[in-house]
């Protein structure tokens, strides 16, 4: 899973040596091609299924967290054209925040970071940071409100997950991809709800899980599997644009199945 991976060179914001700088808006996610999922905090799951598939996957020691699958290969984002721009309605939570992002400081504190290699950070064109007097302009307390927001939806985000973990409802899931010329690849790592668990869960727990909102999320989860077929025409149109000529006889992937 992609964590901060397209962040070259976060540091702490900092009122000082970022008073003169500015964010002129590039318009192109690039910087996110290589990313092939991302974090997705629940409340995005509503609108992220129409479109990726949406899956869990352990990290650290034990913890489970939700991700949008956005490529089927190592630092591929099938969602991310050859001129940077995102081919889906929907643009993750995780994207829109950069070049800031929130960072775990000693004492559990947080700290705004930005990413010093992103190529729109300048001193002469775009959305000044601050003001003459070393206040936020209006443009970084947008981007400081947003990033609040943020951290409060990964938080419960995290409470879901755990939810899901102890009411046993996760099971893991192989995405396989078979090709034309007979091989194929597997996606490992992946969990999904068990909706058979799910209808088995006590009075007091369902009530529990529908009286979060997580209801929604559960089953926003579940539609968004369709999306894994998706994922496959899109790399075997990727691959008719860009290898088809130079490699006219290249298998490509015809069908994912999803073994449990």
């Amino acid at each position: 899973m992609a964590a901060v991976m397209f962040y070259e060179k976060p540091v702490l914001l900092n009122r000082e040596s970022h008073k003169a700088k500015k964010i002129a808006s590039s318009g192109s996610f690039a910087f996110a091609s290589k990313a092939n999922s991302l974090y997705m905090a629940g409340v995005e799951f509503v609108e992220a299924c129409k479109e990726y598939p949406i899956v869990f996957t352990q990290v650290g020691k034990g913890k489970i967290v939700p991700v949008a699958m956005l490529g089927l290969r190592e630092a591929e984002n099938l969602f991310v054209d050859m001129d940077g721009q995102w081919k889906a309605g929907y643009v993750p939570a995780f994207v829109r925040r950069y070049p800031f992002v929130l960072a775990e400081l000693e004492g559990q504190q947080m700290g705004v970071c930005i990413d010093e290699g992103y190529s729109g950070l300048n001193e002469k064109d775009g959305e000044a940071l601050f003001d003459s007097k070393g206040n936020n302009t209006p443009f970084l307390q947008n981007a400081l409100d947003f990033l609040n927001r943020y951290q409060v939806e990964h938080m419960r985000t995290d409470r879901f997950c755990q939810r899901l973990k102890e009411m046993g409802l996760l099971m893991e899931m192989n995405a396989k991809a078979d090709l034309f010329d007979g091989t194929s690849f597997t996606v490992n790592g992946l969990m999904v709800v068990d909706e058979r668990k799910l209808l088995q869960l006590t009075d007091a727990q369902a009530l529990e899980v529908f009286r979060s909102g997580e209801l929604s999320w559960i089953y926003a989860h579940l539609v968004s599997l369709s999306n894994l077929n998706r994922l496959v025409d899109k790399l075997a149109d990727s691959k008719r644009t860009t290898a088809a000529a130079a490699i006219p006889d290249a298998p490509l992937p015809t069908q994912l199945s999803t073994p449990v």
